[in-house]
């Protein structure tokens, strides 16, 4: 059980290793028109589901780990 939980761990960096791989794959566009605040809008869209796979992620390992 033990060495279970010890192949586990490294198993779950490397997952997270390529998640975080994945969010520096793509560059965005330039925006089109200049925007009045000088910072781009954002609706948050990219950032919630960032969120949702890292917290599928934790609870995926959490689940394995517990089991």
């Amino acid at each position: 059980m033990n060495s279970v939980r010890l192949n586990a761990l490294p198993i779950i960096g490397f997952m997270l290793m390529a998640v975080l791989q994945v969010s520096k794959a793509q560059n965005f566009a330039p925006s089109p028109s200049p925007s009045p605040t000088p910072f781009p809008s954002n609706d948050g869209a990219a950032i919630d589901q960032g969120i949702a796979y890292l917290l599928l992620l934790v609870a995926l390992a959490i689940t394995y780990l517990v089991h």
